[in-house]
């Protein structure tokens, strides 16, 4: 009985010991092996990808029109600079008095003018008549017609001038031919103008576009209607190239594209602006692409981790090509559709598992 307890005794020993060795290497292997980390991933795509050039443009208004004096006279009134005005509305008025005493003289001259036929066409009728019996000559007769004529004449003529004072009435009061504000003044009311003279300009701040001069020898890669990505500090959007004016400068060898700016994003642009300019500088062509944000930079190169099927990564040895803001093209061991990490890739070991989120 005692060899048999002592024996038990030694069997559970050697268990207990067997059961610390398994737990001890547990725990090693847990060690070993990492609890899977949470990353984030972008696909590997095919995308055609063309070299590009960023140049520096200015935002000019579609319509920003000197304000000139459409008659001579005194300035009445004119708007103040930043003055926004609608269609229509006024801009300057002028003193109108000096206008309208011209209008109500010449309605004079034409009942005058009337008077003066009326009379001449009694004395045509009646030479006409005397005529008949031989009691005026035919010389009377035709000289007295042919006044008459030229009174008829003098009628058209006078209503002529009539019609011309009454534009110059109409232009004697400057209204905006579009919504916009007034950017500048150079006169004030009260001033003597002559006609033609500039008394201001007036700005169109809806309808907006980027001019941009590019080098000739790129000339090729720019069509009208293509699409162009424009940058600001606060905003960038892609607009179409709306002109394309193929005349090089003779001395800095560019041509001048122009770029449309919608109306619904124009809010935070402004004449005279600089605006950033990218401009395709070389053919595109198909090739892989990935996000940025899955380049892993290191001395030796540049890398991008994979993730497979399985959840489980590989670092692999990448180049980089030509890019845009968002996407750069590469070569390496890399298929359509693969799946690289965009965040959270910088410590992953190869084989390591992972998790999506």
């Amino acid at each position: 009985m005692f060899h048999f307890v002592k024996g038990f005794r030694k069997t559970l020993a050697v268990s207990a010991i067997s059961l610390l060795y398994s737990t001890i290497s547990l725990n090693v292997y847990a060690a070993d092996a990492p609890p899977p980390s949470p990353i984030k991933v972008d696909t590997v795509k095919s995308l055609e990808l063309g070299a590009s050039a960023d140049f520096m443009g200015t935002v000019h208004s579609k319509m920003h029109v000197a304000i000139t004096a459409g008659v001579n006279g005194r300035v009445e009134w004119i708007a103040e600079p930043g003055s926004f005005i609608k269609s229509g509305e006024k801009i300057v008025t002028m003193d109108m008095l000096p206008l309208k005493l011209k209008r109500a003289e010449q309605i004079g001259n034409i009942k005058r003018a009337k008077i003066n036929a009326n009379y001449l066409k009694n004395e045509a009728n009646r030479w006409k008549t005397l005529h008949k019996t031989d009691a005026a000559s035919q010389f009377q007769l035709d000289q007295t017609t042919s006044e008459y004529e030229l009174a008829l004449v003098d009628i058209e003529i006078a209503e002529l001038k009539l019609q011309q004072i009454e534009d110059e009435i109409t232009r004697a009061t400057i209204k905006a031919p579009y919504d916009g504000v007034v950017t500048e003044r150079m006169v004030l009311a009260g001033t003597e103008i002559n006609r033609s003279d500039v008394l201001g300009k007036f700005l169109d701040t809806e309808h907006l576009e980027a001019r941009v001069y590019i080098p000739i020898k790129y000339l090729a890669n720019v069509r009208r209607g293509h699409n162009l990505s424009l940058m600001t500090e606060q905003q960038t959007l892609s607009a179409k190239i709306t002109a394309v004016i193929p005349s090089a400068d003779p001395r800095s060898q560019t041509f001048e594209v122009r770029i449309e700016i919608p109306s619904h994003l124009n809010e935070m642009w402004a004449s005279g602006q600089l605006v950033k300019v990218t401009v395709p500088v070389q053919s595109a062509k198909p090739t892989l692409t990935v996000h940025r944000d899955a380049l892993i930079l290191r001395k030796d190169g540049t890398y991008v981790v994979k993730v497979n099927d399985d959840n489980k990564v590989n670092r692999l040895l990448v180049k980089v090509g030509q890019g845009t803001s968002e996407r750069v093209s590469i070569t390496g061991d890399l298929a359509d559709g693969d799946r690289v990490a965009t965040r959270g890739a910088e410590r992953l070991r190869d084989g390591q598992e992972v998790i999506i989120q």
